[in-house]
């Protein structure tokens, strides 16, 4: 599957590459980190990477201005989005072929050529794999930028190497990545950055969470309240792991309104699975993290009765 990636690739002249909504360092990590070894290596070739902008994470990359026309003819790339319903930027529609590079359960396979590997830490990590292929069949070489977007995917999606999906396969691509001429620490900074508001919202997180039956914990993070610690339901939800090293917790939940009365629903776990539960609430994701969104107050009620059977059975 890499080897045909590579030569669909060098069978275009336009790339634009997509990830999903509200994305993350792995998602714009992977995304930009693909961009940046393409133009490298084919400068003839225009490649775009486009998607919504998440202010906070600019410091990774900046998406392109990519007008309507740019699409006809072009090869689309969507890096990180299990689903079509998460892509950003629906344009990719009008673009001539599809490739799908994910490690999300292949629930959606859409595109015209899947790469989907649910053993790998991020995505990113499988682009340093693609690499590697692009490098012995081609010559490839990896570049600073590159290197440095791909690293901040790993470190995010792994959590500092702190997670279960961090393997061996993962350290060595990492131990390669550092080799080039960019700081790690210079990463971590803005990764790790909180406004004051963020500050002050992670307080009332810690003071108000509930520690329910069988070891699950929950917030619930209404609009109202977003407003009045002016932080953005993107924003809150990036503090979904505030109480997660709490003793005795084995999965947890945020709900998050949006201005729409959407409810985001964000849940982890350190063993019990909860993708399926996702799956239940019009989402999806990982064994240990995943996501969905339900419509009212009440729907919120009965996620959080389900995900406590979950952590009771196991």
């Amino acid at each position: 599957m890499k080897t045909k990636i590579i030569e669909t690739v060098e069978n275009y002249q336009k790339i634009i590459i997509h990830r999903h909504v509200r994305p993350d360092p792995d998602a714009l990590g992977s995304q930009a980190g693909l961009a940046y070894l393409i133009k490298e290596h084919y400068p003839d070739k225009d490649i775009y990477v486009v998607g919504d902008e998440e202010p906070s994470l600019q410091f990774i990359v900046k998406m392109d201005e990519v007008t309507d026309d740019i699409f006809k003819d072009a090869l689309i790339i969507i890096c990180d989005t299990a689903n079509v319903e998460r892509i950003s930027d629906d344009r990719y529609i009008t673009g001539h072929k599809i490739i799908k590079i994910d490690h999300h359960p292949n629930e959606d396979p859409y595109g015209d050529i899947l790469w989907v590997d649910t053993r790998a830490s991020s995505v990113s990590e499988m682009i340093y794999e693609l690499y590697e292929e692009w490098h012995d069949l081609k010559g490839m070489e990896m570049t600073v930028d590159a290197a440095r977007c791909l690293f901040a995917g790993i470190v995010g999606d792994t959590g500092r190497f702190r997670y279960p999906n961090t393997t061996e396969r993962t350290f060595r691509y990492v131990s390669e990545l550092i080799k080039q001429p960019f700081s790690p620490i210079e990463l971590y900074e803005p990764m790790e950055r909180k406004s004051l508001q963020d500050a002050r919202l992670q307080g009332y997180i810690l003071n108000n969470f509930q520690f329910l039956e069988h070891g699950v914990g929950a917030i619930n993070l209404t609009h109202a309240l977003l407003q009045e610690y002016e932080v953005s339901p993107s924003d809150a939800s990036r503090l979904v792991n505030t109480f997660a090293n709490v003793e005795g917790l084995k999965a947890w939940v945020f709900f998050v309104e949006e201005p729409d009365q959407l409810i985001r629903v964000r849940l982890r776990s350190k063993g019990p699975t909860i993708n399926g539960l996702a799956q239940q609430f019009n989402g999806g994701g990982h064994p240990l993290a995943a996501g969905a969104s339900v419509h009212s107050w009440k729907e919120t009620e009965d996620v959080l009765a389900k995900l406590q059977e979950i952590c009771r059975n196991a």
